[in-house]
C-alpha cells in the first residue's frame, strides 16, 4: 500500500510563471484569448487566426492566474495537420505532462484544442507513412506511454472536446477523468478502417466508460457519433449546444474547474487515486485503498483548516498542506 501510495506523493512545487491575463479572458471568449495569446488578433469572433507554423506552437501550456489561479490549460496547435499525433506534439505533451507532476499548486488540468472544430484527428498519418516498420511500434508505444502518463496525473484531468477526437485523439480524451463535448463534436475509435486497432488504450479504456459490448460494437464498426449520441452512451458526461466562437465545451470544462478549485487540493488527489485504483479491484480491496487514502489526509493542514472554517462558518483557504 505504501508502494500505491507513493506512485501519487506530492512532488516540490516550483514556481511557473505566466503571461499576465486581462479581464477579457474570464468571459465567454476565454478560450479566443488563449488562442490568440501573444500575437496580433481581432476582437472576440474575429474570423482569422494567425497560427504559427513554428513546430513550437505546436502545443500551448497556459497557467491561469488571479481567482483562476491552479488551473492549467493544454491547448493543441497544429491547424494544418488537424492536431495530428506527432513525434513533436508527444514529446512537448510529455514535458507538459511532467512539469504539471512536479506542481503542488495545480488543482485541475483542461486539455482542448486551439483549433477550431476539430480536438485530435488521431495519429499523423503523413508522418507515419515516413517511417521504417521498425519505428511504428516504438512510436505507438511512447504515444501509448503519454496517454498513460496523462491518466496518472494525480490532478482531475477535463477534456474539452469542441470539435472531431478520433483516434488516438479520443483515446487521449478517454485517458482523463472527465469528459465534455460539444453537440456537434463527432467521436470515434476508427482504426480498423485502416485495418489496425486502437493503440493507444482504446480497446480497454472505452469498455471500462460506457460498458463492453457498446465498445466492441463502437470499435468493430469504426462508428462515429455525435457529441449527443456520445452523451447518450456516457461517453462524455456533459454535452453542451455549441456556440458561435466554437468554444462551449472549454467554457464548460472551465465552469467545472473553477467548481474544483476551492476544494481541498490534497483531498482531490487522494479521492482521485482512490477511485482509479479501486474501480480495478474487489471491492474488500478498494476500502482498504481508500483507508489507506483517507489516512494521508488526517495529518494535513488543510483538514484542521476546513474543520476550523466550517465552525467558524467562513470560506476555508486551502494551501495543499
Amino acid at each position: 500500500m505504501a508502494a500505491l501510495l507513493g506512485r501519487v506523493a506530492l512532488l516540490q512545487a516550483f514556481q511557473a510563471r505566466t503571461a499576465a491575463r486581462n479581464g477579457s479572458c474570464r468571459s465567454a471568449a476565454a478560450l479566443f484569448c488563449f488562442r490568440h495569446s501573444g500575437k496580433v488578433s481581432g476582437g472576440p469572433g474575429a474570423p482569422t487566426r494567425p497560427y504559427s507554423s513554428d513546430l513550437k506552437d505546436d502545443l500551448r501550456v497556459r497557467y491561469l492566474d488571479g481567482d483562476d489561479a491552479g488551473i492549467v490549460v493544454i491547448g493543441m496547435n497544429r491547424p494544418k495537420a488537424k492536431n495530428a499525433i506527432s513525434r513533436n506534439l508527444v514529446n512537448m505533451m510529455f514535458d507538459a505532462v511532467e512539469d504539471i507532476k512536479k506542481n503542488n499548486k495545480v488543482r485541475s488540468v483542461i486539455i482542448c484544442s486551439l483549433v477550431p472544430g476539430i480536438f485530435c484527428a488521431g495519429a499523423d498519418l503523413k508522418e507515419r507513412a515516413k517511417m521504417e516498420k521498425s519505428e511504428v511500434g516504438a512510436f505507438v508505444s511512447k504515444a501509448r506511454g503519454l496517454i498513460t502518463e496523462l491518466g496518472n496525473l494525480p490532478v482531475p484531468t477535463i477534456a474539452a472536446i469542441d470539435g472531431a477526437a478520433l483516434g488516438g485523439g479520443l483515446e487521449m480524451a478517454l485517458a482523463c477523468d472527465i469528459r465534455i463535448s460539444s453537440n456537434t463534436a463527432k467521436m470515434g475509435l476508427v482504426e480498423t478502417r485502416l485495418a489496425i486497432i486502437p493503440g493507444g488504450g482504446g480497446t480497454q479504456r472505452l469498455p471500462r466508460v460506457i460498458g463492453v459490448s457498446l465498445a466492441k460494437e463502437l470499435i468493430f464498426a469504426a462508428r462515429v457519433v455525435d457529441g449527443t449520441e456520445a452523451y447518450r452512451l456516457k461517453l462524455v458526461s456533459h454535452s453542451v449546444e455549441q456556440n458561435k466562437s466554437g468554444d462551449a465545451a472549454y467554457l464548460r470544462a472551465l465552469e467545472l474547474a473553477r467548481e474544483i478549485n476551492p476544494q481541498g487540493p490534497i483531498a482531490i488527489r487522494m479521492a482521485k487515486l482512490a477511485v482509479n485504483q479501486g474501480i480495478e479491484v474487489d471491492l474488500a480491496t478498494g476500502l482498504a485503498i481508500e483507508e489507506a487514502c483517507y489516512a494521508q489526509v488526517i495529518p494535513t493542514k488543510d483538514r484542521l483548516e476546513g474543520l476550523a472554517a466550517f465552525k467558524e462558518k467562513r470560506r476555508p483557504h486551502y494551501k495543499g498542506e
